[in-house]
């Protein structure tokens, strides 16, 4: 298996992917490439479910890792990783009800769900970058 000290970076890096098929796939999907589209975001939900798997194992290991800044930069940390982590509850099931209309060919539905999961995915996937940042690399130059 990984090790546990390479697990937040690989973490970073899956989240990043599935952040960059997802605006790819927007893109994709607004010049009408359907087909792309489609790759794209099967891509994202792989790299996000990757990143679950992984994410989970981590902290199964190593438990919570706290941030060791303080004032400003320990209060933008926390606002971050709020929000991050109330809108990474919703997105499992967003992006489930998602794939589940696109592949039952309910384009209509799927689109007005997508009109929520993407930001909500989007925002998902930059903030953990943000968070691994914040707190692995951040913190290393407090």
């Amino acid at each position: 298996m990984i090790a546990s000290s390479l697990l937040p970076t690989l973490n970073a890096c899956l989240n990043a992917s599935s952040a960059v098929c997802l605006a790819i796939g927007y893109a994709l999907i607004r010049n009408k490439r359907r087909e792309g589209h489609r790759i794209a975001m099967l891509m994202a939900v792989f790299f996000s479910t990757a990143f679950l798997a992984f994410y989970l194992y981590y902290h199964y290991q190593v438990g919570s890792v706290r941030y060791p800044g303080t004032g400003g930069l320990r209060t933008l940390y926390l606002t971050i990783l709020l929000t991050h982590t109330v809108l990474a509850a919703a997105v499992p099931f967003l992006a489930g009800a998602t794939l589940y209309q696109a592949l039952r060919g309910r384009f209509h539905r799927h689109r007005a769900i997508a009109r929520w999961t993407l930001p909500i995915w989007g925002y998902v996937s930059v903030t953990g970058v943000i968070i691994y940042l914040m707190l692995y690399h951040l913190a290393d130059a407090i």
